[in-house]
């Protein structure tokens, strides 16, 4: 399978601080890519010198073939953002923000029309074309926010965070026009700080942290390279900040998170952890009660806190 987008060597610089650093990935036609790194990464930067939207120091990036600064215009034509943010006039109604961000692409006339129903109708949003953005939920207007970037019909969509601050339902919706999109013929690079979409949704997924790629590869194939972490699985109710601190400071103990949803307690440790019963009598004496517990092997999320030192989130 041929590369629809490759960095190579891309490096972005404020001052004296470089916030990407030496960094190179492809990204295959018809792959959902996704794009991971904690605060601060250099992720969002990445995406913004991809979509033309900042120039860079060093490197050379290519979208389509096309050279994104010896031919910006071919590049940007095939590409469509998706923001963290929501982008969109809130006085406008549905219609008139797909229309005015298709435009930008050359789209008018009857093209033009064509180009928003079909957009709006492919977000579940036709019913509400004459809506303005501004009464809308925040769910309609990620959903909105995906129609402006994919109206023009390009063959490669950057979403950043399209999720973020939706409801289950939204979510679903989004995620499955997504899997539409590939299907449709377009390259996917996905981003987002909720890691089960990230597993559900990526046929491959790179990991930045430093502005330097740390991680690259299918789920299965990252998971391989963290090999010396488990996860001890404890099922347990009502665990407070100051329980899961006095876990936290447990020697050897990496990681402590509380599912509250599943009423779980998810504590990562190395493989050779021989202070169970030292997590046990913490709970014990905390007045938590212990359903059950089990242990699993390495997650995405703990690999993830292996090769950046940080939560996703």
């Amino acid at each position: 399978m041929s590369n629809f987008v490759t960095v190579d060597g891309l490096t972005k610089r404020y001052g004296d601080f470089t916030a990407v650093d030496d960094l190179s990935f492809s990204v295959e036609v018809g792959e959902i890519f996704g794009f991971l790194g904690p605060n601060g990464a250099g992720k969002s930067t990445t995406l913004n010198v991809l979509c033309n939207l900042i120039d860079y120091d060093r490197g050379q990036i290519a979208v389509g073939g096309y050279d994104i600064k010896r031919d910006a215009r071919k590049a940007k034509s095939l590409i469509g953002l998706v923001p963290q943010e929501i982008a969109l006039y809130p006085t406008l109604t549905a219609s008139e923000n797909v229309g005015f961000f298709a435009s930008l692409y050359g789209l008018k006339g009857a093209g033009l029309k064509t180009a928003v129903e079909t957009a709006l109708e492919f977000v579940g949003l036709s019913e509400h074309m004459r809506q303005r953005a501004g009464k809308m939920s925040g769910g309609m207007q990620r959903r909105l926010n995906i129609a402006c970037g994919i109206a023009h019909k390009p063959k490669l969509i950057v979403m950043d965070e399209p999720t973020v601050g939706v409801d289950a339902q939204s979510r679903d919706h989004i995620m499955n026009a997504i899997r539409t999109l590939r299907k449709d013929g377009a390259t996917v690079i996905y981003t987002s700080h909720y890691m089960p979409e990230v597993q559900d949704i990526c046929d491959r997924i790179a990991i930045i942290d430093g502005g330097k790629l740390v991680g690259l590869g299918t789920e299965n194939e990252l998971l391989k390279v963290v090999t010396d972490v488990k996860t001890i699985a404890i099922a347990a109710r009502a665990i407070d900040a100051k329980t899961s601190g006095l876990l936290s400071s447990v020697p050897d103990v990496k990681r402590v998170v509380y599912d509250k949803e599943k009423h779980e307690l998810r504590i990562d440790v190395p493989l050779n952890f021989d202070k169970i019963s030292l997590v046990l009598q913490t709970l014990l004496d905390n007045g938590t009660a212990i359903d059950n517990m089990r242990t699993e092997a390495a997650s995405l999320e703990t690999t993830f806190l292996a090769l950046t030192g940080k939560e996703l989130h």
